[in-house]
């Protein structure tokens, strides 16, 4: 039994989205008052709260307010769970040297919703045996439609509403036992930005070409985007004000373009992400990947570099090994991720293991020992060599489990962490 998520879109009347609304604004009220809370004890007794205190306090709160016993208590109690987890954070960045980023007091409109603990308590869904859309029963709203679907079946645990981009939606946590059809060949995958990848096999290499979604929308946005920065600075203009200035049906509309648009391109990548990682997981048992680290390869600097964080963002090579590695894990798959500084697999080459190190604009593999080919093709290459290495004395197709493998503590072996997240 894993634990997998499942979005369902809720079609609400009208009615019952401005219930939803309400319900939104007093949980984030609950929020707000909490957190004042914690900071009034801090700064007058010292004394800091805990959820169990603040769910005690929740109790009485309850019984002064109509706003707060109208709402489910256990969803209130999320609620609380959360800020109290938003302080945990704090204190572990505080320990770890990292920008601490305190709770900070919330308006409605970043407050995007709230969860529910127990199936049946506040909250029940009701689809057909394989959980297609159907409809959301929820305490003070009634039954709300939604459509959506699971890959895999399963128990509806925990549920979280939330509104984006004008829509709401109910990710569903199900307890289930996700299966896949997996492939029986050895490769190595080389993600990048020329092409979306490059997978090496024993009988050859295939590229996958990369889509560019941004890039194709980037111009239009551009538009949206200056159309809105006229607008809003004629409303600044007319009313005076820098800060919360009326916004005008116009620039109102030109907001929901320029959200349509972003929308379109994320669920554009998304798409072609989850098609793409369950096709190689359907060809391969093993396959060999290059640990990355998105975060420094967006840092500034660089002169080849330069101008490319866009298009790296844009091809989300971290979102692509994530879904990539449970897919691996639900079909009983390898998919492990080579230590890039002790492999170097641009800068080795795949026939003799002769490293030479190369600038990023230098495209092409050449070496004394004869090889040459592409530089994605030559990693790729040294990433299937890597895995096979890997797996001698193994048995192939074994699950890579909660993050761990069988090997030894100083294997440089990383598997791909399961992503908890499934397909809608």
């Amino acid at each position: 039994m894993v634990q997998r998520k499942v979005t369902y879109r809720l079609y609400p009347t009208a009615a019952q989205l401005a219930a939803l609304e309400h319900q939104r604004w007093v949980h984030c009220l609950l929020w707000n008052e909490a957190l004042a809370e914690r900071r009034q004890a801090w700064s007058e007794r010292q004394e800091s709260l805990g959820f169990s205190a603040q769910c005690k306090r929740l109790t009485e709160w309850r019984t002064q307010s109509k706003l707060l016993r109208d709402i489910n208590a256990q969803s209130e109690q999320v609620t609380l769970k959360r800020l109290d987890l938003a302080f945990q954070h704090f204190f572990r960045r505080i320990k770890n040297g990292e920008t601490p980023g305190f709770p900070r007091f919330k308006p409605l409109h970043r407050f995007k919703g709230w969860g529910y603990k127990t199936h049946g308590d506040g909250w029940r869904l009701m689809t057909n045996e394989r959980m297609k859309h159907g409809t959301l029963r929820l305490s003070g709203i009634g039954k709300v439609a939604i459509r959506g679907k699971p890959r895999t079946p399963g128990t509806p645990k925990t549920c979280e509403l939330f509104c984006r981009n004008g829509r709401w939606y109910a990710s569903v946590t199900l307890n289930c036992e996700p299966a896949r059809q997996r492939g029986d060949t050895l490769g190595g995958l080389d993600w990048g930005l020329e092409t979306f990848a490059t997978v090496a096999t024993p009988a050859g290499t295939e590229t996958i070409d990369n889509p560019r979604y941004l890039a194709r929308t980037l111009d239009e946005i551009r538009r949206v985007q200056r159309d809105i920065s006229r607008k809003e600075e004629e409303a600044r203009k007319a009313s005076g004000k820098t800060r919360r200035f009326p916004v005008s049906n116009r620039l109102q509309r030109a907001y929901e373009h320029l959200r349509r648009l972003h929308r379109k391109v994320a669920n554009q990548r998304h798409d072609f992400q989850h098609q793409t990682t369950a096709r190689l997981v359907g060809q391969f048992a093993v396959l060999g990947l290059e640990a990355l680290n998105i975060r420094t390869m967006t840092a500034s600097g660089g002169q080849y570099k330069k101008g490319l964080n866009r298009s790296i963002l844009d091809a989300a090579g971290g979102a692509f090994h994530q879904l990539l590695g449970y897919k691996a894990e639900e079909a009983g798959t390898w998919a492990m991720e080579a230590p890039t500084r002790h492999l170097k697999p641009s800068q080795t080459c795949h026939a003799c293991g002769r490293q030479e190190k190369k600038s990023l604009g230098q495209r092409r593999h050449e070496c004394p020992c004869g090889a040459s080919c592409s530089r994605d093709e030559n990693a790729a290459r040294v990433l299937m060599n890597w895995a096979k290495q890997q797996l001698s004395g193994r048995e192939p197709g074994r699950c890579v489990e909660g993050g761990k493998t069988e090997s030894s503590p100083d294997d440089p072996a990383r598997p791909v962490k399961r992503e908890t997240h499934a397909i809608a």
